[in-house]
């Protein structure tokens, strides 16, 4: 089946791109896909795949602040991946995080996500590392916390930073969603 792909900015999607963007992530994840995840997706560069059924295939990356030794980098944070369920195992997840790669390695620091078990084999295959360092993040309450249940789920890709230091955490900026 032919397929067409669109990169483009959350500004330039149109409110039907996006309602179908959202009706994706939805049905992919099985209703455990919320306002806040939908919320971390935006903002940023989108991949969309259509295939003659429709939309196929999304991937985001928007841009995250993370402290890793002392120095606050600009990571290229992947979010949003979802291929529809008719169209798995087709290498449609891979035409999608190729394209989200090249906006990381030449945009960011260094990229990083956050990945389910079912979703670590398509990134790990593509190169993306499992972090084996702590994830921190900034609370507005708490001020740093540690995240050890994103500690076995977050991969990272370095870019223009080079290789990165598991014996220094990684601090991200804050966001809805991720802590209290």
């Amino acid at each position: 089946m032919t397929t067409r792909a669109r990169t483009a900015h959350t500004a330039d999607l149109t409110p039907a791109e996006l309602d179908a963007v959202r009706a994706l992530l939805d049905a992919a994840f099985d209703g455990d896909f919320g306002d806040e995840d939908w919320d971390h997706g935006l903002g940023g560069m989108h991949v969309l795949v259509h295939d003659g059924s429709g939309l196929a295939a999304h991937g985001a990356v928007v841009m995250r602040r993370v402290r890793h030794r002392g120095r606050w980098l600009r990571a290229g944070y992947v979010e949003n991946v979802a291929v529809r369920a008719d169209a798995r195992r087709t290498g449609l997840g891979g035409q999608v995080m190729a394209e989200l790669e090249r906006v990381v390695d030449r945009a960011y620091d260094l990229g990083a996500l956050s990945a389910s078990d079912d979703g670590a084999l398509l990134y790990t295959s593509r190169g993306w590392r499992l972090w084996r360092g702590q994830v921190h993040a900034l609370s507005p309450r708490d001020g740093v916390v540690r995240l050890p249940e994103e500690e076995d789920s977050t991969y990272v890709r370095p870019a223009l930073a080079g290789p990165l230091d598991p014996a220094h955490e990684l601090l991200f900026d804050w966001r809805d969603g991720d802590v209290l």
